[in-house]
């Protein structure tokens, strides 16, 4: 199985390529959403990587994926300067469900 790369910035695409993995460099809505359904149904992908802006453009159409497929695994990645959020989503997760989401920010 082989890894694929959907990017709305030229610099992470142009990264990944040059770690030897292939994918497409795209910018609206409707171009990510159309290279996201193709990559699905490629059975030979195995991961697919979604930057962070990229996915965001086509939200619920990657949870209803990650939802309702076992594969291909769905990541998602920072571009070149990092996540747009200020904090992950797994460190919110474990911060809210401890009772600390007011202490520590």
């Amino acid at each position: 199985m082989k890894s694929y790369v959907i990017s709305e910035n030229r610099d992470s695409y142009l990264g990944m390529q040059l770690a030897g993995i292939e994918g497409i460099y795209i910018k609206t809505k409707d171009e990510i959403e159309k290279a996201f359904k193709a990559a699905l149904k490629n059975k030979e992908i195995g991961i697919i990587f979604l930057t962070e802006k990229a996915s965001l453009m086509i939200e619920e159409l990657v949870f209803e994926a990650k939802k309702e497929q076992f594969t291909p695994l769905i990541t998602v990645i920072p571009d070149r300067y990092g996540y747009a959020r200020s904090e992950g989503m797994i460190t919110r997760y474990i911060k809210e469900s401890v009772g600390l989401k007011d202490v520590i920010k």
